[in-house]
């Protein structure tokens, strides 16, 4: 199998990985990549798919019937080798089925298919989760995909992010990574975040609802990206503080709720999809500058 699929001729080319099918670079035709590059030295991630959680699971463990299984933060599906199903100029797919290695902490069958598709100066990435199992297939997923701060040609311009529906929703507070209590107020003023790195210090921004289908993370007269998101109600802003990235992450499904239990049907936003049945999530960003 070829690790590394490159995609895009025009305006914007994307490369992806066999492994998590990472998106690994996106570059604009004058050289600029808008993508994380993955430092480890402040987080080795650049884009990973969250499947079958979303978050941390409570000791490191979801409950299915009762049942135990140990899950890593946002489950396996980012360090799992997907298969490369079709690839042509500007788009490829990516898929993972069940094995035995995955049946091992998430006792379901199912297929995971990751499609990447650059459309003249937009990405557009689409998951589809199918339920290949006897009953309902209980699961979270989310996009991870992390961009530089300050954006190329940036340096030294104030960083926003701006909701589409101009809303202010509220945030939620992460105890030791798991689901605490609402916040009063919001970080966001008629829509709009100025970014900050102190923002972070106490982790991930999370907005259970209220933040609409789209935004723009952008510079003050600047370059931007704008985000529009399908079925992933959900939305989360994170860095490690001080970093040189933003990660703007659509979720359905969130980490557990702190004090609760591990099961994995009472986490927040879980997906109990029907035997047969598929569901698709996806996310478009345009660049513009």
């Amino acid at each position: 199998m070829t690790d590394i699929i490159d995609i895009g001729t025009g305006d914007l080319r994307a490369s992806i990985s066999a492994l998590g099918a990472e998106l690994q670079s996106l570059t604009t035709d004058d050289g600029r990549d808008w993508l994380w590059h993955g430092d480890p030295v402040w987080w080795s991630g650049r884009s990973p798919i969250l499947f079958p959680i979303v978050g941390k699971a409570p000791n490191g463990q979801i409950a299915i019937a009762g049942k135990t299984y140990a899950m890593a933060q946002h489950g396996f599906a980012r360090r799992s080798r997907f298969e490369l199903i079709a690839h042509t100029e500007d788009s490829c797919e990516h898929q993972l089925v069940s094995s035995d290695e995955t049946r091992g902490q998430y006792p379901f069958d199912f297929c995971l298919s990751l499609a990447h598709r650059v459309d003249g100066r937009s990405l557009v990435v689409t998951a589809k989760v199918q339920n290949r199992d006897e009953g309902p297939l209980p699961f979270g997923i989310g996009f991870h995909p992390a961009f530089r701060w300050p954006l190329p040609g940036a340096d030294g311009k104030a960083h926003y992010v701006s909701l589409d529906n101009g809303q202010s929703p509220k945030m939620i507070q992460l105890e030791d990574g798991l689901i605490g209590q609402s916040l009063p107020g919001s970080p966001f003023r008629a829509g709009r975040l100025e970014l900050e790195h102190h923002l972070f210090d106490h982790d991930a921004l999370i907005f259970p609802e209220g933040a609409g289908t789209g935004l723009t993370y952008g510079a003050e007269g600047g370059p931007s990206l704008h985000f529009t998101f399908e079925n992933l109600p959900n939305i989360a802003l994170w860095q490690k503080p001080g970093a040189p990235f933003l990660c703007v992450e659509p979720w359905h499904g969130m980490a557990a709720h702190a004090g609760g239990t591990a099961e994995i049907t009472e986490r927040p936003y879980t997906i109990a999809l029907a035997k047969g049945q598929d569901m698709c999530f996806s996310f478009r960003l345009t660049l513009d500058g």
